[in-house]
């Protein structure tokens, strides 16, 4: 079932004939990834790096750049309206001219201003770089996405004989990897952008659950009534959406617990996209799944950007950045 989620992810991600930019050009995973991209039609692709040291590293792997287009962020056209617009967004917090053109010429940077400039429909790195500098390239190149209050961190479960039905199921998670302890807005900000990201990837229909220790009333703290106030502050701002909380983890899950801790609800039993309290209760969450459960995690995925700006393991595979390669190009409005 993974190997499906994963290969309908791909197949729409070639549908929609968009650009990636690889903003660690210079990795041999990333010039594997590269070229798996293109050799399957997902995408095209753009390695950001110096062409010589790509090449180089290139023919030392075996890899044919042919169809990849090369940028060296140093020669990049934009570089100066680059910097200029980072320094415009930054010179209230301290960021200096030259800090700004020092840093469009590091390769995470430009590519995150080449996405925001029209010139890919996402980018992914990590392989080298720190996560916290993914996402700070992120905000302060692309910038949040309307309406979005807070970037966060999500994983698609691929969970394999689900309550042991003999099927398979698809859960997202969220957050699992930004937000160490979101208020109220932020969690339904978090909750709203999962539920976006879910249909994108997986063509079903999010059915959000609001997790906490209590279901609907069970237990009384502060813990508690934020998880109560971000369900509601998600149901006003979208009420077209399938969401109710708070619910303990088995009644999102279990049919059978649902009837008896949340009867009449429309999610209860039923969920596939959880929303964790804070990155405590998420991180552990996934990981308890993917090793308990032998499930499988993709992600981490960032969302809350205005355009895709993804994230990955420093221990990453090739296979592992086509896949968020792919996912990039699906979240991509």
């Amino acid at each position: 079932m993974s190997s499906t989620v994963i290969q309908q992810i791909r197949q729409r991600a070639a549908a929609r004939k968009g650009r990636i930019i690889l903003s660690e050009g210079n990795e041999l995973r990333a010039i594997q990834a590269a070229r798996k991209l293109l050799d399957d039609g997902i995408c095209e692709v753009t390695l950001v790096g110096t062409p010589a040291e790509i090449e180089k590293v290139a023919k030392e792997g075996g890899v044919s750049l042919s169809g990849a287009t090369m940028v060296d962020p140093s020669e990049h056209p934009m570089r100066e309206q680059f910097a200029a617009e980072l320094y415009e967004k930054r010179k209230a917090k301290g960021l200096t001219q030259d800090q700004a053109g020092d840093l469009v010429r590091r390769q995470i940077y430009c590519a995150a201003m080449m996405v925001k400039h029209g010139e890919g429909t996402g980018t992914v790195g990590g392989a080298v770089h720190a996560t916290a500098e993914i996402v700070r390239a992120g905000l302060w190149c692309i910038g949040m996405a309307k309406d979005m209050s807070v970037v966060s961190g999500a994983f698609l479960m691929v969970v394999p004989n689900f309550l042991g039905s003999g099927r398979d199921k698809t859960l997202y998670y969220a957050d699992s990897g930004v937000v160490p302890d979101p208020n109220s807005d932020q969690l339904a900000s978090i909750a709203i952008a999962s539920a976006a990201t879910f249909r994108a990837l997986t063509g079903e229909e999010p059915r959000i659950a609001m997790l906490s220790f209590s279901t609907k009333g069970s237990a009384t703290h502060p813990d508690v009534d934020k998880v109560i106030v971000a369900t509601k502050k998600v149901q006003e701002l979208r009420p077209d959406l399938l969401v109710d909380g708070e619910l303990q983890a088995d009644a999102a899950l279990v049919p059978g617990v649902a009837k008896a801790k949340a009867p009449g609800s429309e999610v209860a039993g039923t969920a596939n996209v959880l929303i964790f309290p804070d990155l405590g209760a998420g991180n552990i969450g996934y990981k308890l799944t993917q090793r308990l459960a032998h499930a499988t995690a993709l992600g981490p995925i960032l969302q809350g950007l205005a355009k895709p700006a993804h994230d990955l393991s420093r221990g990453c595979s090739a296979e592992d950045i086509v896949d968020m390669a792919a996912i990039a190009i699906c979240m991509a409005e």
